[in-house]
């Protein structure tokens, strides 16, 4: 198995370890602090259960499945992101958090989650590049009105 191969299933494992890894800092936040907070507590939960079913189904490799999650994936990790830069900027739900903390799941979240957008779009780019690899190469069309034809 050659090299390029290879790239697309590891990016895959890769964004759902890192996608799993997110969740689960979310989770523990979730047991550990945050199950209390209104509304934000189940956001929590929310994330953290919903990164969890996607990183299984991003491990699932049955076509197109791994895909689609990975759409969702990126929807998840670009909503946690938008979440903590609400929470400390403008408040969510009247929550707010003040630099990294909780430290140092804060720090391992947006790293997890940052990690996450960043292998599932190369790995949408090595996806499209293998499979315009194996298209067949078209030949050129001319124009009509741009060739010459031979006189009579």
């Amino acid at each position: 198995m050659s090299t390029q191969r290879l790239l697309a299933p590891t990016l895959r494992s890769t964004s759902a370890a890192t996608l799993a890894v997110s969740g689960y800092v979310h989770a523990q936040l979730y047991v550990d602090q945050y199950r209390f907070i209104h509304v934000i507590g189940t956001l929590f939960l929310l994330q953290a259960s919903v990164s969890f079913a996607l990183a299984a189904l991003l491990l699932a490799g049955i076509s197109p499945l791994p895909l689609r999650a990975a759409a969702a994936a990126a929807g998840v990790a670009l909503g946690a992101l938008a979440g903590f830069t609400a929470s400390r900027t403008v408040a969510m739900f009247g929550f707010s958090e003040h630099g990294l903390q909780p430290a140092p799941q804060a720090l391992l979240s947006l790293l997890a989650e940052t990690g996450t957008l960043l292998l599932l779009a190369i790995w949408q780019v090595t996806v499209i590049r293998q499979h315009r690899a194996r298209l067949p190469a078209r030949r050129p069309t001319w124009d009509r009105a741009t060739t010459r034809t031979p006189s009579s």
